[in-house]
């Protein structure tokens, strides 16, 4: 896996790169020598269908993802697919991955039909999937992560292994976030329920690249580059929002009630040191990483979304 930082430029705008590198400005130059405050796109008020429609656009993509890597085909136009570039069935190494692979792409199916079955029960109107480019985004991304010039996740398995990891902590946190945000308590359980599960799914994806990492895949460091990224694009360019991976090692003592000696926990659980928490995006954050467009950059479309998102959720606000 590896790319250029000029590759990113063209694959993903130079307004994002301009102000990951620190390059960026808070307002637009004219040109003469003045600044004109960004553009705000003025608040709406969310129902439930619309944020549940938000989620559904990144469960299509994850159900695109796992569905392609096990069967080489996508979603059923019967279940809302689209147009997708780049995804092809994915040759694992080991019987055991290939089975957690083809239960995620059960889970993410089952997710997207339960999400628009929720959405006609509410009484609105489920979006399609929107259009949704793996290959230039993962490449970009790739490019911008100091990883490499191209990145293909249906490769190998180690390289599957990376692009689940992508999209599951991104999941997990967009699930917390959007919480507080609906209003039915039947559908707020419901969606606690996905997020449960896109938690296990992340913890089992994280884990299964600690145990795989060697000194010569160097996975969790490639997974790590990507954390870096992440945490820039989604987390107002904070890695707060973020826990890099460390499979632990036998250096160091740890003190709970009584003192465990000789371990340094691992960092598979992606939660705040505090508290233990799932770390939570508001949709704007979500948006900048599916988008691959850096905090500020108020653009309705790019990265794994070509054409942008469906529905009332689809332009950052921050």
């Amino acid at each position: 896996m590896g790319l250029s930082r000029r590759g990113f430029i063209a694959g993903a705008g130079t307004a994002t790169v301009a102000a990951l590198a620190g390059c960026g400005s808070d307002s637009a130059n004219t040109g003469t020598g003045t600044t004109t405050p960004p553009t705000t796109t003025p608040a709406v008020t969310l129902t439930d269908s619309d944020i549940l429609n938000f989620a559904l656009n990144l469960e299509y993509l994850e159900a695109e993802f796992y569905l392609r890597a096990v069967t080489g085909a996508g979603i059923a136009s019967t279940d809302g697919g689209g147009t997708v570039t780049g995804g092809t069935k994915v040759t694992f190494a080991t019987p055991f991955i290939q089975q957690l692979a083809v239960e995620l792409a059960a889970s993410e199916l089952a997710h997207v039909r339960a999400i628009r079955a929720t959405i006609s029960s509410l009484g609105g109107t489920v979006v399609a999937a929107p259009a949704i480019d793996f290959t230039n985004a993962f490449n970009a991304l790739a490019s911008a992560a100091g990883i490499g010039s191209s990145f293909n996740p249906f490769a190998d398995q180690n390289s599957f292994l990376l692009g689940a990891a992508v999209f599951e902590d991104v999941g997990v946190t967009a699930y917390t976030g959007a919480a507080a945000l609906l209003t039915s308590k039947t559908v707020l359980s419901a969606a606690a329920g996905i997020q449960a599960t896109e938690a296990y799914h992340a913890a089992t994806v994280r884990s299964l690249i600690a145990y795989n990492n060697t000194t010569a895949n160097n996975l969790v460091a490639t997974f790590n580059k990507v954390v870096t990224l992440r945490g820039q694009l989604g987390g107002s360019g904070s890695t707060t929002y973020e826990t890099p991976l460390s499979a632990g090692s036998a250096t160091a003592a740890v003190a709970l009630n009584g003192p465990v000696t000789n371990v340094t926990p691992a960092t598979i659980v992606a939660a705040d040191s505090t508290n233990s928490l799932a770390f939570a995006r508001t949709t704007s954050q979500v948006l900048h990483i599916v988008y691959a467009t850096a905090p500020g950059t108020l653009t309705a479309s790019g990265g794994f979304f070509p054409a942008g998102m469906n529905g009332t959720i689809k332009t950052p606000t921050a």
